[in-house]
């Protein structure tokens, strides 16, 4: 039995896990936007869940950005940025008095779906997070691979694949501005339907619009196919996933994951791919499952 916390922008998730993946607990409150006060929020509702089950429970987080394993601070966490460059995992261990497994979102995302979600039976899991950023998490064998500067699964940071880029016609001096993220997630997809078409949408509105056969949507999001199918195809010629995930709000308004799986053939080596593409079994709740199970050392 585990406790696994989900530390979001908004929310403040908790769980409690059975060692058979039930859960015997489950609550969300608002999260704080103050350091302290997120850690107290934590030591709490630790105590009272284990006050209520009458032992001491091992306690995983999941949070955005990295922890960095150089210096021991959360890095690249715009979105909680009262976290940002702080010891997270250290000062949670301190106040809880015990270990604390702090880990990235997408990363717990893709452990909790890999051990008895959507990718259960696969040996290497891929999870795909695409909501206002484009995240990932990598998960051999039910173990979550970070490498030795925790950077495993970021592949939303890369730059644009460059035919991509070339039907694009991209022209930028900015690296931020030509990453994969800037095309294929919820904000990068709203900020180039909006420029090209003189409009105010979410992507949310653009996936309306799309589904209801507006040209202009259509246009915008076959472009997003081809960007997403290329993009994912790096992957697949450098790790050969068996199975990918898709988790995160853009995610849920994608339904031609079938099409996507037939253009990213294109671009692979060989020209075939015997992957699967899957929805994910616990949506949203995947992260603070994944949490729940770092505490286990058999899948950490």
């Amino acid at each position: 039995m585990q406790i696994g916390f989900d530390v979001g922008a908004t929310k403040i998730e908790s769980v409690v896990l059975e060692e058979t993946g039930q859960e015997s607990f489950r609550e969300r409150t608002n999260c704080p936007k103050d350091y302290n006060s997120v850690i107290n929020n934590i030591v709490e509702i630790t105590k009272k869940l284990e006050k209520k089950l009458n032992k001491s429970l091992p306690v995983g987080v999941c949070h955005p950005g990295i922890h960095s394993p150089q210096t021991g601070l959360i890095k690249n966490a715009p979105n909680c940025y009262w976290i940002e460059k702080k010891p997270f995992q250290k000062d949670l261990r301190d106040a809880l008095g015990k270990e604390v497994f702090c880990e990235n979102d997408a990363n717990c995302f893709a452990l909790s779906e890999s051990i008895d979600g959507a990718g259960k039976h696969y040996k290497i899991v891929y999870g795909i997070i695409l909501g206002s950023g484009a995240g990932g998490g990598l998960v051999i064998d039910k173990k979550i691979v970070t490498g030795p500067n925790g950077l495993s699964g970021e592949w939303g940071h890369n730059q644009l694949p460059y035919m991509a880029a070339k039907r694009e016609k991209l022209d930028t001096n900015s690296l931020r501005e030509s990453e994969i993220e800037s095309f294929i997630s919820g904000h990068g997809l709203a900020k180039k339907f909006n420029k090209k078409y003189g409009k105010n949408l979410k992507s949310h509105e653009i996936f309306n619009l799309y589904r209801q056969h507006d040209l202009d949507a259509e246009k915008m999001v076959d472009e997003f196919k081809i960007n997403l199918a290329m993009s994912l195809s790096t992957i697949i010629n450098i790790l050969d996933p068996d199975a990918f995930i898709f988790g995160g709000g853009v995610s849920k308004e994608i339904d031609f994951l079938s099409e996507i799986e037939t253009s990213i053939k294109k671009f692979v080596i060989g020209k075939e791919y015997e992957g699967v593409f899957l929805k994910p079994k616990y949506g949203d709740a995947s992260g603070v499952r994944g949490a729940a199970r770092l505490g286990r050392e058999a899948v950490y």
